[in-house]
């Protein structure tokens, strides 16, 4: 077995540390009652209120669109475009909370990456048809829509953190 702190080129590897492990403090698994005391504390972020929010921001966007420029081909755009971003993630939320996807660790991860996908596909379907079921389009607000709802994500991540 080769030394791994010492690579072929004779030199030491940068990413090993050498030095006395007994300043590391050692690792140990939560207690019950610790592990709960962690969830409560840090509970986690339902991907269905997430959902409502960016809903409700796409509806309130187009809304107030249609009625600043008077148009309904802004505020269709502007709603497609939030469509876009609410439709793959509601898809992915559906198969990340059903009960295949938490049957193991290893399930759990092959679930994400298998819902990620379809919820790019999802996406692309969707802008690649939005000329032929938005008309007419206003690519424009189709984008503003899209970008509007997916910063929503950010709002999650800090709202999650109060």
């Amino acid at each position: 077995m080769p030394d791994r702190t010492r690579p072929l080129n004779g030199r030491p590897d940068p990413w090993v540390d050498e030095g006395d492990d007994s300043a590391a403090p050692a690792f140990r698994p939560l207690t019950r009652e610790e592990a709960q005391a962690l969830r409560a504390k840090e509970p986690p972020l339902n991907p269905w209120r997430v959902i409502v929010v960016q809903v409700l921001v796409g509806v309130l966007v187009a809304g107030l669109a249609g009625l600043v420029f008077g148009s309904k081909a802004v505020a269709w755009s502007l709603l497609y475009g939030a469509a876009t971003v609410v439709v793959p993630g509601a898809l992915m939320a559906r198969g990340m909370t059903s009960r295949l996807s938490s049957v193991s660790p290893g399930a759990s991860a092959v679930s994400f990456m298998l819902w990620e996908v379809v919820k790019i596909a999802v996406s692309i379907a969707m802008l690649m048809l939005a000329p032929k079921l938005v008309q007419p389009l206003s690519w424009p607000a189709l984008l503003a829509g899209l970008v509007l709802c997916m910063k929503v994500y950010w709002v999650a991540l800090l709202w999650r953190g109060r």
